[in-house]
């Protein structure tokens, strides 16, 4: 498969280059938008400035993998025997492709990875080297900080490979370091939260049905939870923290390792992947103060109280998109299928009928509906993840997918080291006029 896959992926670069180069020629002049001072000094919000073909939000729809929504994926990609959900192998095939793989191909590319599974000694060495209360996601940098002297991309850089190939070596590593996450991941649950005995894998399984048997968790139905989570969560466009940061990094060159690591680190922050425990947190606490039985007037009473205290309710909201997550969306048909009768679960189906209205209700909140994080906690913790320090190395896990693919057809494409101009409030001020504090 991965002959077959890394064939696809030439052809694919291929007529992706030259339909690049095209652009460039007929439209390599044309303004895109414009920037202003708020947009400069507010995180570069709503600046349009990096080329990142895997996936792209819409405000309206919510995010397109390769041009295809969560539904049409839901139904299109190849599942599990027996299962319903879609296999993560088969969105890495499409996100690397732009291709719907066969459910041969995905076979094959299940197989593939599982031949590339083993982690070296040296990794559980440095896992163990650290100190007991080390988050997990500190030991999952470590660990793949660990694997980095084996980068096929650094040594082939080294030995003065043509840039044409470097994408053939990002490919190489990717493949690696994605076959080997599910065991390194679950053996940083297993040391941190479990008696530290850790699992073989089962070569016989899938990639997301194997994390969930190293974890310790056996059942079919987290084994689907596993499948579903590892897909949606795989990609967000590059302009956030963890896919912005990998861009960036590999943009130098440095070898996948290196480049993901950065956005691990991005994504161990708590703006950006802790939002399902803050949900989580605020669940538990509006199920203390109203009981599992809350009337919606109860629930509306105790949302208001949350905003006037000065905090935001969790788990609603997006930056960009103006819709209910479609992730939001996946994650509550698999929760009516599996676990109906979940107080937490009712909990968040009561919230998602009163919170849009309160929030619109504040005429502050551009988008008022709920996001993947208002959903993802609750079905981990019901299927006995309840380590919710873990979670953040399952969403990088996932997202671990769609910036290697990236970055690997970043390479293919050539693309340049990044490098936008910053300026100072100084220049800020001569350019427009002097203000009084």
């Amino acid at each position: 498969a991965a002959v077959g896959l890394k064939a696809r992926v030439a052809a694919a670069l291929e007529r992706a280059n030259a339909r690049l180069r095209a652009i460039k020629r007929a439209h390599g002049d044309r303004v895109v938008g414009e920037v202003t001072v708020n947009m400069v000094a507010g995180g570069m919000r709503g600046i349009t400035a990096m080329l990142y073909e895997t996936s792209l939000l819409d405000a309206e729809e919510g995010i397109r993998f390769r041009g295809r929504a969560i539904p049409e994926l839901r139904e299109k990609l190849p599942k599990a025997r027996g299962g319903e959900e879609p296999l993560p192998e088969g969105i890495m095939w499409l996100m690397l492709t732009g291709e719907i793989p066969s459910e041969a191909q995905v076979r094959t590319l299940s197989a593939e990875l599982a031949a590339r599974a083993e982690v070296p000694k040296v990794v559980f060495d440095a896992l163990d080297a650290l100190p007991k209360n080390a988050h997990p996601m500190t030991q999952l940098s470590v660990a793949l900080m660990a694997m980095q002297p084996e980068s096929k991309f650094a040594k082939a850089y080294q030995d003065g490979a043509h840039k044409t190939t470097f994408w053939e070596h990002a490919f190489e590593d990717s493949m690696d370091i994605i076959a080997r996450l599910p065991a390194v991941c679950a053996a940083i649950y297993r040391r941190t939260f479990k008696d530290g005995t850790l699992v073989a894998a089962d070569a016989s399984l899938d990639w997301a049905a194997n994390f969930a048997h190293m974890m310790g968790h056996d059942s079919e139905a987290v084994k689907e939870l596993m499948r579903l989570y590892m897909t949606i969560h795989v990609d967000h466009e590059g302009g956030n923290v963890s896919a912005h940061a990998t861009h960036l990094v590999g943009s130098a060159l440095s070898d996948p390792y290196l480049s993901l690591v950065a956005g691990l680190n991005g994504l161990a922050g708590p703006l950006h992947g802790l939002a399902n425990q803050e949900v989580l947190k605020w669940l538990n606490e509006t199920r203390e103060k109203v009981g599992d039985n809350a009337t919606k007037e109860e629930l509306t009473e105790f949302v208001w109280a949350t905003l006037k205290s000065g905090r935001v309710v969790p788990g609603y909201g997006h930056g960009v998109l103006r819709k209910t997550d479609p992730r939001y969306t996946c994650q509550r048909e698999f929760a009516l299928k599996h676990l109906p009768d979940d107080p937490m679960f009712k909990l968040v189906g009561k919230l998602f009928e009163v919170v849009p209205g309160v929030l619109t209700e504040t005429g502050k909140v551009k988008n008022p509906w709920p996001n993947v994080d208002a959903h993802s906690g609750v079905l981990l913790q019901y299927y006995g993840i309840t380590e919710a320090n873990f979670y953040t190395v399952l969403f990088g896990a996932s997202r671990a997918i769609g910036v290697l693919s990236q970055l690997t057809l970043s390479r293919g494409s050539g693309y340049p080291i990044e490098r936008p101009k910053s300026v100072t409030s100084q220049w800020i001020e001569e350019k427009f006029g002097k203000v009084e504090a």
